[in-house]
C-alpha cells in the first residue's frame, strides 16, 4: 500500500510558477508509475501529466505541455510538478495518483491510490 501526501500549492498570480511535492510512503514507490491530476470547482476531475516507472516516460495534457514538468526522485520517494506560466484557469485542487499499470495513464480508473490534495489558486 502506498500513502501519498501533496505540498506546495498556494496562490499565485498569473505568470507566475509553483512547484509540487508529494511524497510517498512504502519502498516500492520506484514500481508505480505516478499522476498528477486537477479538479477545479463545478468541474470533473481532469488528468494533468503523468510518468512512467520503467523509463520515466512523461505524458501532459495539452493544456499544461511546455509550461509544466513531472518528475520524480525515486530515491526520496517524492514526484514533482513544476508549473510555470500559470494561468487562472490552472486554478483547482491537485491530487498525485500512483498505479500499478504503466499504461492508459491518463485515465483515473488506472490509479490505485491517491493524495488529499492541495490547493493552487492562480489570481488573473
Amino acid at each position: 500500500q502506498v500513502q501519498l501526501v501533496e505540498s506546495g500549492g498556494g496562490l499565485m498570480q498569473a505568470g507566475g510558477s509553483l512547484r509540487l511535492s508529494c511524497a510517498a510512503s512504502g519502498r516500492t514507490f520506484s514500481r508505480y508509475a505516478m499522476g498528477w491530476f486537477r479538479q477545479a470547482p463545478g468541474k470533473e476531475r481532469e488528468f494533468v501529466a503523468a510518468i512512467s516507472w520503467s523509463l520515466g516516460t512523461t505524458y501532459y495534457t495539452d493544456s499544461v505541455k511546455g509550461r509544466f514538468t513531472i518528475s520524480r526522485n525515486n530515491a526520496k520517494n517524492t514526484l514533482y510538478l513544476q508549473m510555470n506560466s500559470l494561468r487562472s484557469e490552472d486554478t483547482a485542487v491537485y491530487y498525485c495518483a500512483a498505479s500499478t499499470s504503466n499504461s492508459d495513464l491518463g485515465f483515473a480508473f488506472k490509479y490505485d491510490y491517491w493524495g488529499q490534495g492541495t490547493q493552487v489558486t492562480v489570481s488573473s
